[in-house]
């Protein structure tokens, strides 16, 4: 139940954000869903090895390199859902670290929510 409202959560975060943002397209809900559903499986799967190959580099950048890759998982996702458009690079990092902020701020909503 807790994963199912945490995907919700993050699909109503990319409604949000391609609302705001000009560089992101979602044509509607049903693939907001479907974008948070694969950003969570690219997360799962993807990430960890794109983190384990690239991490000399983000050693020596302090970590900052994670989110380079952060903006490569979302433009994956771009890649894979049709209905879900990135214009490139640099909205794909900007909607990266929004979309991280906003998950952070209801996820912590949900969990105060639950005390």
């Amino acid at each position: 139940m807790k994963l199912v409202l945490k995907l919700l959560l993050t699909a109503f975060a990319v409604i949000v954000l391609s609302n705001v943002l000009d560089g992101i397209i979602v044509n509607d809900y049903l693939t907001a869903i479907i974008v948070a559903f694969v950003i969570a499986g690219l997360n799962m799967f993807v990430r960890p090895i794109l983190v384990i190959l690239t991490l000399p580099v983000t050693i020596l950048t302090l970590g900052g390199f994670l989110f380079v890759i952060n903006a490569i998982v979302i433009l994956l996702a771009g890649k894979l859902v049709t209905g879900f458009y990135v214009s490139g690079f640099f909205s794909a990092l900007i909607f990266s670290l929004l979309l991280s902020l906003f998950r952070s701020i209801l996820f912590k909503l949900l969990k105060d929510e639950e005390k």
